[in-house]
């Protein structure tokens, strides 16, 4: 037996030192880890990222991404949002452990260019492709000076959520309305024309049998879900005006408490006002020659917001948005401005059997019928970082995360995939992927960063009741200013000429 395991341990040490002299000539060092599956043999390649909701979803990809490619394999990190930008440049430049690609909004795009930190993706033509479904505004945000230099990948916009279960209460109540209305007319001619016996005309004109007189109660006649499914979609307004007509109208029940209620103190949620009318850095929001802030559009735009308040008196110190969407699941509003997050709250709240009523997204409506309305959105996008010398693996990658064709994304992360191909069973999250695809992506330029707070601002002052036309001329010159270095005096232009008047124009 000694003699056996002798030779038995001869034998292994033979074998190791042929394994060394095997190293040794091949160049691999002894310390080098090396999979028994051979995954050492791919080139890793990382992708970092801020939002801990991708985790689940993006842990699922890699495992797919890795099984599928033969060259590379991709680990992904979950990292600090804070200084994000400019601890990815210091871990390209001073250490290997770097992102290849990262996930940031689009309106850092033009910092992140500049500092080297993202390069024009390998094939831009791939975002042209008509089966990938990517809209003008998404192809928009990851463009600068001419170039794709990122991927679109997941998005953010609002619109215009309604309570579905009280339009649909208030149609057959309009419904039943007409119908008697009708009856009793009908009732009235024939009492006049002396065709009715035994029974008596109420003084509106409405027919009642001697046993109805005595108590009995007319069974009201019914209307059609087909009746009310197309009721509601000619009752969603088309205007805002519209909005305004319809609160003159309804019959609210008592938990109603605003018809129209949004957010006032968020640009995000007022954008749309503006949307279509206010240019700041051309389509691709990068260029800046093109800053038009001040014009007779814009003016009209805002003095008819102005005027909202009169109709919905909104506290400014006591709104916000979550508590705008704590109200809408509670029932006491019918119209409001969200943003896709909305759907997921709501869902949640139905489930806990804290919110009773059926809902829906629509198109942001116009002013009315001279001014459109566009929304403001922002697309997280996957960057190829300018400093990893693994580019053309990273575009592969990314531009696998971003031809997502399914609904997996948003059903584990609450992210909706920036084009429209998606098979989402809820339609409100295809009205809200139908609106970003009309939306006004989020300027680019670093140079304008602050305008969103001075715009903010003007929006509350105007709410408040400052000069609109003042108001605005002022923006415009303060970011003149701003980004050229010398003052600059806008020739004034003519006040607001839209009147709002019980939901009519004048």
């Amino acid at each position: 037996m000694k003699i056996r395991f002798r030779l038995l341990g001869a034998v292994l040490i033979i074998a190791l030192l042929l394994a060394a002299f095997y190293y040794s000539k091949s160049g691999v060092g002894l310390h080098e880890e090396r999979s028994i599956f051979g995954s050492n043999d791919k080139t890793t390649i990382r992708l970092w990222y801020t939002d801990d909701a991708l985790t689940d979803y993006l842990t699922a990809k890699v495992v797919e991404f890795n099984e599928r490619s033969k060259k590379s394999r991709v680990e992904i990190e979950c990292v600090s949002g804070l200084e994000y930008l400019e601890e990815i440049g210091k871990a390209s430049v001073n250490s290997d452990h770097y992102p290849d690609v990262f996930i940031m909004t689009h309106d850092g795009l033009e910092k992140a260019y500049l500092a080297g930190l993202a390069t024009e993706i390998k094939d831009p033509e791939f975002l042209e492709d008509e089966t990938l479904g990517f809209s003008e505004s998404a192809r928009n945000a990851v463009t600068y000076n001419g170039k794709k230099i990122a991927y679109p990948y997941y998005f953010e916009t609002s619109s215009l959520l309604y309570n579905k279960t009280y339009l649909e209460d208030e149609v057959r109540a309009r419904r039943q309305a007409e119908l008697d209305a009708a009856e009793g007319e009908a009732a009235q001619a024939a009492a006049d024309a002396g065709e009715i016996e035994g029974e008596d005309v109420t003084q509106d004109g409405q027919e009642q049998t001697e046993g109805e007189a005595e108590g009995e109660t007319q069974e009201e006649a019914a209307v059609s879900p087909e009746e009310v499914e197309q009721g509601v979609k000619d009752m969603l307004p088309s205007t805002i005006e519209d909005i305004l007509l319809f609160a003159d109208n309804y019959t609210a029940p008592d938990t109603v408490e605003s018809v129209f209620q949004w957010d006032v103190t968020d640009i995000f949620y007022n954008y749309f006002f503006v949307g279509n009318y206010m240019n700041l850095g051309g389509a691709s929001g990068d260029d800046i020659s093109t800053i038009d802030v001040y014009n007779e559009d814009t003016i009209n735009c805002m003095s008819f917001y102005q005027q909202l308040n009169q109709f919905f008196a909104i506290d400014e110190s006591a709104v916000n948005y979550d508590k705008v969407l704590q109200d809408f699941i509670d029932g006491k509003t019918v119209f409001t401005v969200a943003t896709s997050d909305a759907v997921a709250k709501i869902e949640a709240a139905k489930a806990e059997g804290k919110c009773s009523f059926d809902y829906g997204v629509t198109t942001m409506p116009a002013l009315n019928d001279n001014y459109k309305t566009r929304t403001m959105s922002v697309t997280n996008c996957l960057v190829i970082n300018g400093f990893s010398e693994h580019q053309d693996m990273a575009n592969d990658f990314a531009a696998f995360l971003c031809s997502e064709n399914t609904d997996e994304c948003y059903l584990k992360s609450g992210k909706l995939i920036a084009h429209d191909k998606i098979p989402y069973s809820n339609d409100s999250l295809a009205s809200f992927v139908s609106v970003y695809g009309n939306s006004v992506p989020m300027p680019k330029l670093m140079a304008t960063s602050n305008f969103w707070v001075q715009l903010e601002i003007a929006f509350a002052n105007i709410w408040d009741g400052a000069d609109v036309n003042d108001t605005l001329k002022t923006l415009s010159e303060n970011v003149k200013l701003q980004i050229n270095g010398t003052a600059v005096e806008e020739e004034r232009l003519p006040d607001a000429t839209v009147v709002i008047t019980e939901g009519q124009e004048e």
